[in-house]
């Protein structure tokens, strides 16, 4: 809990660091997928979610929140059907070409009761940094927290390597590149790579989006749920809908 206020804190020091402007923006965003994948593994036992969120802009900084269905924390002996997101940073140039955006995430799974051995809590905080050049992203993780409930895993990383095509046309395509270190105990078995390539096309402000996702098996079991023992990194293509206004 402490993790979370600090980095509630350190929203709030973002924005009142900033010097006020006169326009702000605010997005909606609600959608569905055929599959919650967060960092190639399944959130919902290979299941449809339902998500939707809000982001607001002004000038460099931004925050938002983000929320959708799981099934995982149940599967795994907790108690919560949702994932909430909160988050904020701030955006800018380093140069005309290379721009940068740094901030923090918390993950929130309200009451979920996930406790691990050892204690560990499934809400996570990572603190991140990216670098764009082009339409190329390079995007780094740091969880200030124990890591989707692995116990003693402060200090885990996520390092994302991904980059957007505009085709024309509200065409885009998106190849990922992704590198999960777990720390601690649970290093070995709980540390991957996963890749994808996501078509999407924007009907003026619905997105309807195709993705293919593959992910290294480092450890079958570890990612495999209890419920039915299916890998829940396995090889898919995931439908998205999400509708922007």
């Amino acid at each position: 809990m402490h993790h979370n206020k600090v980095a509630l804190a350190a929203i709030i020091a973002l924005a009142t660091a900033l010097p006020a402007v006169s326009h702000a923006d605010v997005a909606f965003n609600v959608g569905a997928v055929s599959d919650y994948r967060y960092r190639g593994i399944s959130q919902t036992r290979l299941k449809p979610a339902l998500q939707g969120g809000l982001d607001y802009t002004n000038g460099a900084f931004y925050a938002g929140a983000w929320a959708s269905q799981i099934k995982w924390i149940k599967d795994f002996g907790g108690d919560a059907s949702v994932e909430i997101d909160l988050y904020g940073g701030v955006k800018g140039e380093v140069t005309k070409e290379l721009t940068y955006d740094v901030g923090v995430l918390t993950y929130q799974y309200p009451s979920n009761k996930l406790k691990p051995i050892g204690g560990a809590n499934a809400n996570t905080t990572e603190v991140y940094g990216a670098l764009t050049y082009g339409p190329g992203t390079l995007k780094y993780s740091y969880a200030l927290t124990d890591t989707f409930g692995n116990f003693d895993s402060k200090g885990s990383t996520y390092v994302d390597l991904s980059a957007t095509f505009d085709m024309g046309g509200g065409v885009m395509v998106t190849p990922h590149f992704g590198w999960q270190r777990i720390s601690g105990p649970n290093r070995g078995p709980a540390s991957y790579v996963d890749g994808s390539l996501s078509l999407s096309k924007d009907f003026k402000g619905l997105v309807a989006s195709l993705t293919g996702i593959v992910n290294r098996k480092i450890d079958g079991a570890f990612y495999s749920s209890p419920y039915d023992g299916k890998y829940l990194g396995r090889a898919t293509l995931v439908a998205g809908l999400k509708y922007n206004f």
